[in-house]
Formats: C-alpha cells, structure tokens, sequence
C-alpha cells in the first residue's frame, strides 16, 4: 500500500543522472515513479509514457523523475535510448523505496507507484498498480486537471 494521500512526503538525497545530487525538498512540485528495472517491457513503456506526457506535464508545471535501484549508468543508457527528458534518481540501498512503501518485500525489487507530490511536500494523489504502466501518468494527468 502506498503512502496516504495527504501525508507530508519524506524528504531524501539520491544520486542523479543530471551528475547532481537530487533533494526532494528542493524540487517541488513533482511526480516521482518508482519502478522496477530499466530495459524491462513494463518499466520502458512507463518510462515512454511519462516522456510522451512530459510537455503537457511541464505545462502544468510539474517536474517527473523516475526511481529504481539501477546504477546511474544503467540510468544513463537507459534515458539515453528511450530519449527521456527528465532525471533518474538511483536507489542502491532502497532505503528512500521502503520509505515511500515502494519496495517489495524479500525480493527487495522496488514496486510499481507514482507519488504527486504539492509544493509543500503533501502527497496529492498516489497510484499502485504492477501491471498497469501506461496508467500511471495518466492517472498523474488527470489528478492535476481536476
């Protein structure tokens, strides 16, 4: 289950393909998408939906950057080939995945969910589904149109 809508997002510092380290706090408002693994089928087709959504998501004023536990070089080829205008953000640990309750347990693999995240760091919408990847940006559009 995701963080409850409403709840103040936990703030926290993960490397960047942009080379910078990111800082939630300092990056609001946002959507950020955990996500399994890169160069996976479900996790490339939500990656290509939140680029093919992008402009109208930065015309909303909304930044998107997505998080799994790859390398930053992995991040790299992976926002390379798939042309994605915005950051990946690297979890090696998982530690930020299991604050966010994006985390599966055992296997440890980050799960599936999208955060909407206000300018005072208050979640506004979240989204959950393994199977559904097309769905989360739209879910994301939708809640920001009211």
């Amino acid at each position: 289950m995701a963080l409850k809508k409403g709840s103040k997002a936990p703030d926290f510092v993960l490397d960047s393909t942009s080379g910078e380290k990111f800082r939630l706090s300092k990056n609001l408002p946002c959507i950020i998408y955990f996500y399994p693994k890169d160069f996976t089928p479900g996790c490339t087709e939500e990656a290509c939906s939140f680029r093919d959504g992008f402009s109208e998501l930065r015309g909303l004023e909304v930044n998107v950057y997505g998080v799994s536990r790859d390398s930053i070089s992995s991040h790299n080829k992976f926002k390379d080939e798939h042309n994605l205008p915005f950051d990946l953000l690297t979890d090696k640990s998982g530690e930020v995945c299991k604050q966010y309750d994006a985390l599966v347990p055992i296997v440890k693999i980050p799960k599936r969910v999208t955060y909407l995240i206000d300018e005072n760091q208050i979640i506004k919408t979240t989204y959950s589904d393994m199977f559904g990847a097309k769905k989360h940006m739209q879910q994301m559009i939708s809640e920001l149109k009211g």
